[in-house]
């Protein structure tokens, strides 16, 4: 195996980086180091990784195709996973062009990448975002999601799409990962866990969108990375029963997959925010607000193919996970 991780500076991809790395694998990472956030935190992630004399860095935007392209043609890689993209649903209402640009252009350049260089297996973050309008809980790979409700959503969305037509029409494997609301140590700034527990730390309100009333599905880092790993091995073949009278959106007789990689199980956010005063301890000064655009008031993930296909189920609970990431941010902050 000889594996290319792009976003591996990010908080998904320096993870799995790590769990290749432990495994006695050579990972190649790419990332653009974009100032969506912290750069410094991004920089920080690829010193752990760069201990490790299998780790090889290369600071390349997806969207450069000729850059993209003259690196695949060096390295030949067997096992592709993309996880760099432009992030965020709420950014995307305000920075639109960015995901075109990371989340599109960038896919499709991958895309041709692994095709031409006859990859075995291309695995690559979609979202639970794509699951838009649809209010059938828990969310199924095998329901429809032609409904997001933001640019971040319909780009995921798109990624599924392209993915399916170059299995289809070049025979390239691919499988589509959406995750359910991602957090454990050395997460996104962004994110409500880190913003939450930043607030908190210094005093300041946090903003309680949706009055508290938001679910998330929330799962513990170390529990996406394993169902990845996983996956990279789990290459699809094609469901020779799939019917186009009756077309489902997850398989195809295409070497196509799709899974939910979530906790199946949706907790409330005034919830999530009192596990996290618990670990803290201290209290919340709660900011209530409306809902977001773009934002679904509830995520669950049905995790069924997941566990009888590739024989893995998350099961961190918020309590522990709350607990890895506050000692984690205790630790990187000295505080």
């Amino acid at each position: 195996m000889k594996i290319l991780i792009t976003g591996a500076a990010g908080f998904i991809g320096f993870h799995l980086a790590k769990r290749f790395l432990d495994a006695g694998v050579s990972v190649f990472g790419l990332d653009n180091l974009n100032d969506y956030y912290s750069v410094q935190l991004k920089k920080d992630r690829l010193k752990q990784l760069e201990q490790d004399s299998n780790f090889h860095f290369k600071p390349i935007d997806l969207a450069d195709g000729a850059a993209l392209e003259a690196y695949f043609m060096a390295h030949k890689f067997t096992h592709v996973v993309n996880l760099a993209a432009q992030a965020g649903v709420r950014y995307s209402l305000i920075n639109p062009k960015s995901y075109v640009d990371s989340n599109i252009v960038g896919f499709a350049n991958l895309l041709e990448c692994c095709r031409h260089s006859q990859t075995a297996h291309l695995v690559y973050a979609s979202s639970s975002s794509v699951y838009g309008l649809n209010t059938s809980m828990p969310f199924s790979v095998h329901d429809n999601v032609d409904h997001p409700v933001s640019l971040y959503a319909a780009s995921k969305k798109s990624n599924e799409l392209m993915a399916h037509t170059y299995s289809y029409l070049y025979k390239l494997p691919t499988t589509g990962l959406r995750f359910f609301t991602v957090y454990g140590p050395w997460g996104r700034p962004d994110m409500a866990l880190y913003l939450f527990t930043k607030a908190i730390c210094e005093g300041k309100p946090i903003n309680v969108f949706n009055h508290g009333k938001m679910r998330r599905d929330f799962t513990y880092i170390d529990d996406i990375v394993e169902g990845v790993f996983r996956i990279v091995s789990h290459v699809p073949q094609g469901n020779q029963a799939w019917d186009g009278k009756n077309p489902d959106p997850s398989t195809s007789p295409a070497p196509y997959k799709l899974y939910n990689i979530g906790n199946n199980n949706t907790v409330e956010l005034e919830r999530f925010i009192t596990v996290l005063e618990e670990a803290l301890g201290e209290k919340a000064i709660r900011n209530y607000m409306d809902i977001q655009p773009g934002d679904v008031p509830a995520t669950y993930a049905n995790i069924d193919d997941l566990i009888q296909e590739v024989g893995f189920k998350p099961s961190t609970s918020i309590e522990e996970g709350i607990g890895k990431f506050i000692a984690w941010y205790k630790d990187y902050y000295r505080s």
